[in-house]
């Protein structure tokens, strides 16, 4: 029995070394080493070789993969230690705290493991950037930014610049570090996803799986403010079924702060979440229903859109949203100054007047090639401008003899509400 007692003891120990992550953390020690050479001269040059040789030559390949992940530079560096000495100073002990948070992450790691039994091991780095990013996973690694996510209500803020400040207040007001486990676990899901693709629709669900997922796994609730938020506010999610096929609002939804009519950065995770949790909720095997979600194929819409349609979340089905919004577009209803389609425009200096079908946004517009290409566009010599209701927008061109012209005014137009424009082709061809 004792034999037995013994073996049952070393294979759980050896169950639970080999489902540990590799936590590394080396790139914080080297860049405090860095800082305080770099702190103790006012030599640019020298500060550049301080950077070099203390923290860059020596970090690892998560300081590599984040400084290419974010397009970070030396000088990143550098301006930021320079603009922020106070804030530098108040987040310095936290962040010497990750091999702390490091052995906590590897009893994570194995919580997550038993929900989604097909966990692949891959590396966490704790690493310091430029105060871009709080943590992201890019190349099948988990890199954090340290110096974001390890922030806390004492971390000084008065030194950022005041378009920024109140914003950056407001998160280290929510003791970020204290979430720190939680965050690396969402960024460890993102490691065992398939590649994204860029539509809004997808991105949200993207996010809102590594956010469910990582607290179902934790058994702690979402510390993203925006999902707290998106539940208590039901407007959201109309506002998303409005503007999720237009792929110019993203930054509205996710990853900016970007200001929005809800006052609320992020709200893309509150509706991803509430998808994810919807669907999970309805699941009859809960295990089948997160590998479902972990393993989403991104590149195959139509499995996307069985997914979200599935969960019942919205409204009505993708393909009536779709319809929906396609019938909310503006469009164009003619133009003045030329005949759309002609053979026998007369050549010279031309005004041209396009009349929308509503009224625009005057602060947005966009005029692209035709199907021919550069060599037949038909260029602007001057933009008039929009008229005083918005309903039109006046340009000249200065048209050549024997020429056959191309524009397309494109999406980038767009209506009070945001809807983009139709693209409208200008097709003409003057006399010689």
């Amino acid at each position: 029995m004792q034999k037995l007692l013994t073996l049952a003891i070393l294979f759980i120990s050896l169950f639970l070394y080999s489902q540990k992550t590799s936590v590394v953390t080396s790139d914080i020690d080297n860049f405090w080493v860095a800082f305080d050479k770099i702190t103790s001269t006012q030599d640019m040059l020298q500060q550049q070789d301080y950077l070099k040789t203390f923290f860059l030559d020596k970090g690892t390949p998560g300081l590599k993969a984040i400084m290419e992940a974010r397009g970070y530079t030396a000088q990143h560096y550098i301006d930021a230690i320079n603009a922020y000495p106070k804030f530098w100073k108040s987040v310095r002990g936290n962040t010497l705290k990750a091999k702390i948070y490091g052995r906590e992450l590897d009893k994570a790691i194995v919580k997550l493991k038993k929900v989604y039994p097909d966990l692949k091991r891959t590396t966490v780095y704790f690493t310091i950037g430029a105060l871009r990013t709080g943590g992201t996973a890019y190349n099948g690694v988990v890199l954090i930014g340290s110096e974001v996510a390890m922030t806390d209500e004492s971390t000084v803020s008065t030194e950022f610049p005041l378009d920024i400040a109140a914003g950056r207040r407001a998160y280290f007001n929510q003791n970020p570090i204290r979430d720190i486990v939680l965050l690396n676990v969402h960024e460890y899901v993102h490691t065992q996803q398939k590649p994204l693709v860029q539509n809004l629709l997808s991105q949200v669900v993207y996010e809102g799986v590594a956010e469910f997922v990582s607290t179902k796994a934790l058994q702690k609730p979402s510390a993203t403010p925006a999902v707290h938020f998106g539940f208590k506010n039901k407007d959201i999610k109309q506002r998303f079924e409005e503007e999720m096929f237009n792929f110019r609002v993203q930054d509205k939804w996710l990853w900016s702060d970007t200001e929005n009519e809800f006052g609320m950065r992020d709200l893309g995770y509150y509706i991803g979440y509430a998808l994810c949790e919807k669907y999970y909720n309805q699941a009859t095997d809960k295990k089948a229903a997160i590998k479902k979600m972990i393993e989403l194929d991104y590149s195959n819409e139509e499995e996307i859109e069985r997914f979200v349609d599935g969960t019942k979340f919205f409204s009505a089905p993708l393909s009536q949203l779709y319809s929906k919004y396609e019938a909310s577009r503006p469009t164009v209803v003619k133009i003045i100054g030329v005949e759309n389609n002609s053979k026998a425009v007369k050549p010279g200096v031309t005004k041209i007047t396009v009349t929308f079908s509503e009224a625009m946004n005057t602060y947005f517009r966009n005029f692209d090639y035709g199907p021919l290409g550069e060599d037949y566009v038909l260029a602007i010599q001057k933009v008039i401008g929009f008229s005083k209701d918005g309903r039109s927008i006046t340009f000249e061109v200065n048209l050549q003899p024997g020429r056959h012209y191309q524009m397309t005014v494109s999406n980038g137009f767009r209506n009070i509400k945001g809807a983009l424009l139709k693209p409208y082709l200008i097709d003409i061809q003057t006399t010689k």
